[in-house]
């Protein structure tokens, strides 16, 4: 922090800029009001700066946050939200103590598209009712919202506040695409709010919020609401674990970018130390009664971009944060919810990486189909359901393309396996003996497959099977490998193991598949053993004739 103090300094101020707009609409948007946001920028953001696992991540409020606070505003008020963020912030640091930051980096990309471009939907749908200046309709499904807002105005049309947000948004897409490092979200707000105070429009205002943080409290507790929290904390924990880490995967990638004509200093966020972080400004956050908080995505790239270098920028972004709410309380109230509106909604349009969703499509259909399930089940379901939806998609699909991959191949029997015999006693031989080598993973997804073709040996007396090139057996594979020598045998067809891998006996074993052929002595560490043995075999049942050579 003592490195580059006049870069951190201003970079805090610029993310300050950017997150104060952010912070009070988030905080309305989750219904438990502007000041609720405030302080979650402030004390999360000061906590997660110390005690995170990343130099360059700024923690606060954040739309995907309040997609998943929203119903449970509805179902059991501001103590229900509050109480949940306090479980959360456990649950964040018992899976950092159980070192669970490390999977968090096994979550698919289609799924994290998917979830981004869900939760931008959400959030832009959220803002329809200040957007077109009517009250919000009390439901906790956002289309249903936007709907009746849109109802509700084309009865009573007024255009004041449609205005407002068209010209904030406006002025944040055009103005982020021509000089990013311009805060152009709270130029536009500010400027916006002083002609609607001097012209004295007919505005929604944000209205009263205190002149700083209220004292800790913990009146917001409540024993007999635990057992309905639990499951809500458990998703608001997953949504802020998976959050942050994204996050700051986000902020390591864009350090390791060239700046100034000269390399940045490379940083390495430590995911299970994040996670702490987090936790520990969740658990705090609700005394100060603010909503839960996550690493934030924009305003990370904001202090990356502004010339980040250490925690001193997020720490100074929350004390920045901090002046405002205990300079400038009465000031912020007068701004219109309509240019919040307006800047949530260039925010959910600038979420959505549009190279990234094109290049998932053009990749691969099952991409493309986790990514839009997802998005849908994001905009239509719980959030952290939609992410298990997506990743269990994404896993089956991930399983069929690998049993796809599995090989069953015929192989040809080499002459030079038997060197010491005649052309005809090779071609007798070949007559008899077919050696299959199976490649890849034999397990539960491909285990039918392997089956159906074992099904189709015909003609022959001996079967050798090469498994030298079998990567992985589990208790499926193993089971359907024993049926289908118990089927080749049924049918008189000897069966020969060869060149099973090591680690791989103990499935084998275990399930009896290979105890019977290792005891009659079929079972062989090269395929040259196993041939040379079927041999014998078939030359001394008579079923081969010996030749003389």
């Amino acid at each position: 922090m003592r490195h580059r103090p006049r870069n951190d300094l201003l970079a805090g101020l610029t993310v300050a800029i950017v997150a104060l707009p952010l912070a009070l609409g988030f905080g309305i948007s989750s219904g438990l009001g502007a000041a609720a946001g405030l302080a979650t920028a402030v004390v999360a953001g000061s906590l997660a700066a110390l005690f995170g696992g990343s130099a360059l991540q700024v923690s606060g409020t954040s739309g995907a946050m309040t997609v998943v606070l929203m119903p449970i505003m509805s179902t059991h008020g501001a103590a229900g939200v509050l109480m949940v963020g306090l479980l959360a912030g456990l649950l964040l640091m018992g899976l950092a103590l159980a070192r669970a930051g490390r999977y968090m980096a096994l979550v698919p990309a289609p799924v994290v598209a998917g979830f981004t471009v869900g939760i931008a939907f959400v959030i832009g749908l959220q803002q329809i009712p200040h957007a077109l200046g009517v009250p919000p309709h009390d439901s906790d499904k956002v289309a249903v919202v936007a709907w009746h807002a849109v109802m509700d105005f084309l009865a009573r049309p007024h255009w004041w506040a449609m205005s407002v947000t068209l010209i904030v948004a406006a002025a944040l897409l055009v103005g982020a695409s021509l000089r990013p490092t311009v805060p152009f979200s709270l130029v536009a707000v500010v400027v916006v709010t002083l002609v609607a105070e001097l012209a004295e429009l007919p505005l929604a205002r944000i209205g009263h919020l205190p002149a700083g943080l209220p004292a800790p409290s913990l009146d917001f507790l409540d024993p007999r609401m635990l057992p309905a929290l639990v499951a809500p904390a458990i998703a608001v924990a997953a949504l802020a674990a998976l959050e942050s880490l994204l996050s700051a995967a986000v902020a390591d990638n864009m350090a390791d970018t060239t700046q100034g004509g000269r390399r940045a200093v490379r940083h390495r966020h430590d995911p299970d130390r994040e996670l702490f972080g987090q936790g520990i400004a969740n658990l705090v956050t609700p005394l100060f009664g603010g909503m839960p908080g996550t690493g934030a995505i924009v305003r990370t790239a904001v202090n990356v971009r502004s010339g980040a270098g250490s925690r001193l920028a997020a720490l100074s972004h929350a004390v920045i944060l901090g002046g405002i709410v205990y300079l400038l309380a009465g000031l912020v109230a007068k701004i219109p919810l309509a240019a919040l509106a307006g800047v949530l909604l260039a925010t959910s349009v600038r979420m959505v990486e549009k190279d990234a969703v094109r290049a998932m499509f053009r990749s691969t259909r099952s991409d493309g189909a986790v990514l839009v399930l997802t998005a849908v089940g994001t905009l239509t379901l719980d959030t952290v359901l939609a992410v298990i939806l997506g990743l269990v998609v994404a896993g089956a699909l991930a399983l069929r393309a690998i049993a796809r991959n599995v090989r069953f191949d015929q192989e040809p029997l080499r002459h030079d396996l038997q060197p010491q015999h005649t052309v005809e006693e090779h071609a007798l031989l070949a007559e008899h003996i077919v050696t299959y080598r199976l490649d890849g993973p034999l397990f539960f997804a491909a285990a039918h497959r392997f089956l159906l073709e074992m099904s189709e040996v015909t003609d022959v007396s001996v079967v050798v099977l090469r498994m030298s090139r079998v990567t992985t057996i589990d208790a499926s594979g193993a089971l359907v490998l024993g049926d289908a020598i118990e089927r080749l045998e049924r049918r008189g067809i000897m069966v020969y193991v060869s060149g099973i891998p090591d680690g791989h006996h103990q499935p084998l074993e275990a399930l009896g598949v290979i105890a019977r052929l290792d005891g009659e002595g079929r079972v062989f560490a090269t395929t040259d053993g196993a041939i040379a043995a079927a041999r014998e075999r078939l030359h001394s049942t008579g079923i081969v004739p010996r030749l003389a050579g």
